[in-house]
């Protein structure tokens, strides 16, 4: 029974491989992580709610969008990961964390468009409240981790983020986001999470 349940969550997974944004690695240790991303190409929104329901809110507006909610009726394909980020956050590097258990605020969550499109070829969206824009590019630290993303886990693992970046001497410059890689049907061991913040160069 546990080997036919393990087949088809390895089998879902495979079947809904998608496009995930390209990055340099800096540095490695562990589970930590030092990346430099380009310029990327996002669809945002700005949700209220606690955690989980904020997450739930934007991706039913971005996938709305992508799925055709747009001036061209044309379908944009799915990436991971789906980004959340508390909105008016900024941490210190040596303060708490960014998002707290069943903390009630505004929520950005973010797609990142596929390489193939451009903001100029991106279609307009229906919905006012689904943003198109280019980000700069940023150099950022992360914390990979497994499980169901709960409020708890992400304020640990956040605490856990911040005082990694503290104890190597670098310097966070905003909140952190939670950026969450697989759907929703999958095991939760099998899951990847990641916890990043933006740094210094």
């Amino acid at each position: 029974m546990l080997a036919g349940v393990l087949f088809v969550a390895v089998l879902g997974n495979a079947a809904m491989a998608v496009e995930t944004p390209a990055y340099n690695e800096v540095r490695r240790d562990g589970d930590f992580e030092v990346r430099d991303y380009p310029a990327l190409v996002v669809a945002e929104v700005t949700v209220d709610g606690g955690q989980k329901e904020a997450a739930n809110k934007g991706f039913r507006l971005l996938a709305g969008y992508i799925f055709g909610a747009n001036k061209k009726r044309q379908s944009i394909a799915m990436t991971a990961p789906v980004a959340q980020q508390a909105v008016g956050e900024r941490i210190a590097m040596t303060a708490p964390v960014a998002q707290t258990q069943g903390a009630v605020g505004s929520w950005v969550v973010r797609f990142t468009m596929p390489r193939a499109w451009s903001l100029e070829t991106l279609p307009v969206p229906d919905d006012a409240r689904v943003r198109l824009r280019r980000t700069r590019p940023a150099r950022v630290a992360a914390l990979r981790f497994s499980g169901l993303a709960k409020p708890d886990d992400v304020q640990r693992k956040s605490s856990e983020l911040l005082a990694w970046v503290a104890s190597h001497g670098l310097h966070a410059t905003g909140a952190v986001t939670l950026a969450q890689y697989n759907p929703p049907w999958t095991l939760w061991f099998m899951r990847r999470n990641e916890v990043m913040v933006e740094i210094e160069r």
